[in-house]
């Protein structure tokens, strides 16, 4: 047997094995115990002084182990240095974008998509979106690996999104595993498929990212987003 193939009979030893613990703890009913998420905390705020709301951005993120929520905050911390007021809210949480002048919003991926959450606030708020610049990004731990082929894969995550909205920037930025975070059965698939544990998110990227965004968003804001 060639080198190759024990690598790929090992993967898929792996990989069954970590479906028969799913399935194992499902017949031993302990389903709900073994999907159950651990206790996160996931950042909301405001910053930028006592402007008016409709001198406001709107950051709207989607996420499940409060990851890309930091990056949501510090997207935020950003813009308000440059001047701006902003709202980082988790998307679930905003009923009513249109007082605000421009808004980002951002997601985890899984499955090679956005949260479906995101995606309901996206198809939710459509209309309102419409009416103003909006701003996409990402936290996918696909990009560990930074590369062009690996930017080019993810960047077609965000095309269901596009449909909905065209974005006038989109932000592809690595994410963070830590395993202690994920229900138990989740931490078990994620360890049969080798994703490295650990922080890959690039703070200096996100950072210049935020930084940039601010003329695509006001410079764009009376003009809409048609």
């Amino acid at each position: 047997m060639s080198e190759q193939n024990k690598i790929n009979r090992r993967r898929f030893l792996a990989l069954t094995g970590g479906a028969v613990g799913a399935t194992a703890l499902a017949c031993c009913g302990l389903t709900a115990l073994g999907t159950r998420q651990p206790a996160v905390e996931f950042n909301e705020s405001s910053c930028g002084g006592e402007n008016e709301m409709s001198d406001k951005i709107l950051v709207a993120y989607a996420s499940r182990c409060g990851s890309t929520g930091e990056v949501a905050e510090t997207i935020g911390q950003v813009l308000c240095e440059t001047g701006v007021a902003v709202d980082v809210r988790l998307v679930q949480n905003v009923t009513d974008v249109s007082p605000y002048r421009a808004v980002i919003v951002g997601s985890a991926i899984r499955m090679g998509r956005w949260l479906p959450e995101a995606s309901k606030f996206a198809e939710t708020h459509q209309k309102a979106l419409g009416q103003v610049p909006v701003a996409y990004f990402l936290a996918c731990m696909t990009l560990e690996d930074n590369s062009e082929e690996k930017r080019r894969t993810v960047t077609a995550y965000l095309d269901p999104v596009r449909e909905i909205m065209q974005p006038v920037d989109v932000g592809l930025f690595a994410g963070t595993m830590d395993y202690s975070k994920l229900p138990f059965v989740f931490r078990l698939m994620m360890k049969a498929m080798g994703t490295p544990e650990g922080d890959y998110r690039d703070w200096e990227a996100i950072r210049a990212w935020a930084d940039g965004l601010r003329p695509a968003l006001l410079g764009a804001s009376m003009g809409g987003n048609a």
